[in-house]
């Protein structure tokens, strides 16, 4: 393994998403995960059925033990429910004395509309957690939610990743998988400027942990050394190949296969 992932996200009980999709996603790429985990969810592939957060200074101490141990080269923030939970990973990640590229996956609402975090966390969210980040990676509902304008079309999307680089945060990639269309795409804003990624839409409905998969990957990434565009290139064709081969588990939005980088000739054809 190359590239110590600390993820600090929920856990999924089914398994396509949060700290499992995050293990899964890290794993398969070659890196190593480590795992800081902020609530327990009951959930499978139709909804989110209960959530048991975790108390902020077990959260402290699961980052702080980590850190001071197997130490990080990238780190992936998920699931952060609520205030308290932000203010716990940031305080225990600003006491650590390096600078770790930090991924940042504003969970907010999940696949199947169960929200994941508290209305009045967004201001906490973006006052605590984006000065730390390196990238962030919302999908079109939390943009708008980020952003406070509504984004209609892909014409509106390079604006509202320069309003979410304008709270503080140097590089955004902003996800369009919820517009309707053919083609998907998905846009990389820097300081430097704004680069368009497109690709043809996989009609599923095996769609569960693909944010969480696409900001694991991606954070697997800059822990390997790879710069912030070719994590963006490689983690995009990475859920591209697990979305094809999903195995439609489930009634409802089902699981990728995550496992699908095990078989390289397989990947190179999906990819």
């Amino acid at each position: 393994m190359r590239g110590r992932v600390l993820i600090i996200a929920g856990s999924d009980s089914g398994g396509g998403a949060g700290i499992q999709a995050d293990i899964k996603a890290c794993t398969a790429l070659g890196a190593y995960a480590a795992t800081a985990i902020t609530a327990l969810t009951a959930q499978d592939t139709l909804g989110v059925h209960g959530v048991h957060p975790v108390p902020p200074d077990f959260i402290r101490q699961q980052i702080r033990l980590t850190l001071e141990d197997i130490g990080a080269d990238a780190l992936k923030t998920g699931m952060l429910a609520d205030s308290p939970t932000i203010e716990a990973a940031c305080d225990a990640l600003a006491a650590h004395p390096a600078r770790i590229p930090l991924v940042a996956d504003p969970v907010m609402v999940a696949k199947g509309g169960h929200a994941l975090l508290a209305p009045e966390a967004v201001a906490t969210l973006k006052r605590r957690l984006l000065p730390l980040a390196s990238v962030v990676t919302p999908n079109l509902p939390e943009a708008e939610i980020m952003g406070g304008r509504p984004i209609a079309g892909i014409e509106d999307m390079p604006a509202a990743a320069r309003r979410i680089l304008e709270l503080g945060v140097p590089a955004v990639l902003l996800k369009g998988g919820h517009l309707p269309g053919e083609r998907l795409v998905d846009i990389l804003a820097t300081s430097e400027g704004i680069e368009r990624f497109e690709s043809a839409r996989i009609d599923s409905r095996n769609t569960h942990g693909t944010g969480c998969t696409l900001a694991s990957a991606l954070a697997a990434g800059l822990a390997q050394g790879l710069s912030l565009r070719d994590a963006v290139v490689r983690a995009r064709a990475y859920v591209r190949a697990a979305l094809l081969a999903a195995p439609g588990f489930g009634r409802g939005h089902g699981p990728l296969d995550h496992a699908v980088t095990l078989d390289p000739a397989r990947l190179a054809t999906l990819a």
